[in-house]
């Protein structure tokens, strides 16, 4: 392909990314920020930049003898970036996401990576500038753009009581903010992975599970600690729209009447994020069978009487690429990945739910080829993309 032939495209599909955000700009243009809602319809579907932003020397993690982050090579933002076998993330590689019909990149971080060990967890000015950089590509095609803390949240937490893990995270929270406060609304805050309410090294070294009422407590607090640190900054911030993490994002958990929404100072801006709707059913090989459908259809059900129908919407911020042949149930009615994948995406985009695709390095999208790998994965998100596009 002739980069003329290729500019041309790319500015098709950028002219379509302005009209997908319309509201955003509408909302913008009589002075007033975007509703939780209103971001959600325009997210569209997403894809996660997995094993990039957010990787670290993880070997002994798990254990209390891993005291602080290991460097990695030079220690350059890039040494981290590439350690989990990533290609450094690119405009073009972006560029190819916009074009394939996402209109959502989901950027995890890993904000220890570079830090140094001083007890004031100050944020490494060339490890942000970096992330900066790859939110800045995204911004370039008109992506939504989420940015959380991934990976660090465990570090964090294992260490540390709930007090302590509220001033950490205000801490880290109120740098980021006040970093990126003058971006656009197209970028969204999520305030952590999946951890909340995790284990805890206990008085032995050991990660201890915590009681369901002190993981609740803690998974409330950090929630409302990241919400107020966010707000504080300012400018955009003070009515962005933000995501709040679900207890393990387990949807079981998160739609307990334990675990409560962040009071906020403005009204309407709060998404909550729950991963993998299908969970469950992966892990015991009963993909694409009777009961998948059921339990899928059940898990939906949960998050819509819990939050959707009291105008909260959900971000699914990881949802499966793809069903290996080992997961499918014997007696499997859908026996293809990629007719999984749709059935999905399709049962959470009809309900409103923002679904973005756990990938890594050359797993469901290509970084290197700008493509999504597979021809009947392409026409998947083609077609479903194009369905959210005229809704």
């Amino acid at each position: 392909m002739s980069n003329r032939i290729f500019s041309f495209i790319m500015a098709a599909f950028i002219a379509i990314s302005s009209s997908a955000c319309a509201d955003t700009e509408s909302s913008a243009a009589s002075g007033t920020s975007p509703t939780a809602q209103e971001v959600a319809v325009n997210m569209g579907i997403g894809l996660n930049l997995g094993n990039t932003m957010e990787a670290y020397q993880a070997s002994g993690c798990e254990k209390i003898t891993y005291e602080w982050i290991p460097v990695v090579g030079s220690n350059t933002p890039k040494d981290y970036e590439t350690c989990w076998g990533a290609v450094e993330t690119t405009q073009a590689v972006i560029d190819g996401i916009k074009a394939e019909g996402f209109n959502t990149v989901r950027i995890p971080v890993f904000w220890g990576n570079m830090m140094k060990n001083d007890g004031t967890y100050t944020i490494n000015p060339d490890y942000i500038a970096r992330v900066k950089e790859i939110v800045d590509y995204c911004q370039n095609d008109g992506l939504y753009t989420v940015i959380n803390i991934h990976h660090f949240d465990e570090f964090i937490i294992r260490r540390n009581s709930t007090e302590e893990c509220s001033e950490i995270f205000t801490n880290l929270w109120t740098q980021i903010a006040e970093y990126f406060k003058d971006y656009p609304y197209t970028v969204v805050f999520e305030g952590y992975n999946e951890y909340l309410g995790g284990n805890q090294f206990d008085e032995n070294g050991v990660l201890a599970e915590l009681s369901k009422n002190d993981a609740y407590e803690m998974t409330n607090t950090l929630n409302q600690a990241f919400v107020n640190a966010v707000r504080a900054t300012g400018g955009n911030n003070a009515e962005r729209v933000l995501i709040v993490s679900g207890y393990w994002t387990n949807i079981d958990n998160t739609t307990s009447p334990e675990f409560v929404m962040p009071t906020d100072t403005v009204s309407d801006r709060l998404m909550v994020s729950v991963h993998y709707v299908d969970n469950m059913m992966y892990w015991i090989n009963k993909i694409g069978g009777d009961d998948w459908i059921k339990y899928t259809d059940s898990q939906i059900d949960l998050l819509d009487k819990a939050f959707l129908s009291k105008n909260i919407p959900v971000f699914m911020g990881e949802t499966t690429a793809g069903y290996p042949a080992s997961n499918f149930d014997r007696a499997a009615v859908h026996k293809d990945s990629s007719e999984c994948v749709e059935i999905v995406l399709n049962k959470l985009t009809d309900k409103g739910i923002v679904p973005v695709i756990w990938d890594t390095n050359d797993n469901f999208y290509s970084r290197t080829e700008y493509r999504i790998k597979s021809d009947s994965d392409r026409e998947v998100i083609k077609k479903i993309s194009e369905k959210v596009r005229k809704h």
